[in-house]
């Protein structure tokens, strides 16, 4: 490891520390990719309920950092810092003045865990049937009107 020079404090001084991956970390609410177990879209956060899969990857992992996004009214938050509690998970809130993240809250750890998939399997489920419901709905219009009595 090599040595600051003089150059590397001044720099340091005047631009701030060094910071790999900044724009992943603006993304991922101060945390990297590679540590996170699961990201929640804004979207989600906004929901009534948290969901329940979210729950109990939280009851899972209490050693993690759950991080919430600061753009978010803390009325939407306030539920998600409740459960963190409960929970005994730590909890940030970050702000970004010049970026707001897409994700709503993101459960991480302070070391690489490199999780394939980071988004909750029921929204995903629930996405898809969402998806093909309407086009069900539409055949099912035309099944009717073409219909033999």
């Amino acid at each position: 490891m090599s040595k600051k020079t003089v150059d590397d404090y001044l720099q340091e001084g005047i631009h701030g520390a060094k910071e790999i991956k900044p724009e992943e970390r603006k993304e991922f609410l101060g945390s990297l990719r590679e540590r996170v177990v699961v990201a929640l879209g804004q979207k989600t956060v906004f929901e009534s309920k948290i969901p329940p899969a979210f729950e109990d990857l939280l009851k899972k992992n209490t050693e993690a950092v759950l991080y919430l996004n600061g753009h978010i009214d803390y009325t939407y938050l306030s539920k998600y810092v409740k459960l963190a509690e409960s929970c005994k998970v730590h909890f940030k809130i970050v702000m970004n003045k010049d970026y707001n993240s897409p994700h709503g809250a993101v459960l991480a750890y302070g070391y690489a865990i490199n999780k394939e998939d980071i988004s909750l399997p029921d929204l995903k489920n629930t996405e898809k049937k969402n998806e093909k419901e309407p086009s069900k709905g539409g055949f099912s219009f035309f099944k009717k009107l073409f219909k033999k009595d």
